[in-house]
């Protein structure tokens, strides 16, 4: 069965606005022409992205990150955060790798 493509970020201002209004899932993916799991994942998306934005962790390229590549502060605080490791452990945990 061919995968069904849909841009789905040009639809997003749209799809916003609907959500703010109390429109449920099924009643957006109705709209568009989408099945409710690509609108409950889209949704699930742009929460993240702008969880980041407020936090003010800038979106990253695709990809696998480059040799001797480090994470800024800023978004390894967020990656703590979100994974809910208390600082004193991530610090901790790198020194006992050093040793």
């Amino acid at each position: 069965m061919a995968r069904k493509y849909t841009h789905i970020k040009m639809m997003e201002e749209e799809m916003v606005k609907l959500k703010e209004e109390g429109k449920t899932k099924s009643e957006i993916a109705e709209q568009f022409g989408l099945s409710k799991e690509q609108v409950k994942n889209w949704i699930s998306r742009y929460n993240r992205s702008e969880r980041k934005k407020e936090a003010g962790v800038l979106p990253r390229r695709p990809g696998r990150q480059p040799n001797g590549f480090k994470l800024p502060e800023q978004e390894k605080d967020y990656e703590i955060k979100r994974l809910k490791i208390p600082k004193w452990k991530s610090s901790s945990m790198e020194n006992r790798t050093r040793s």
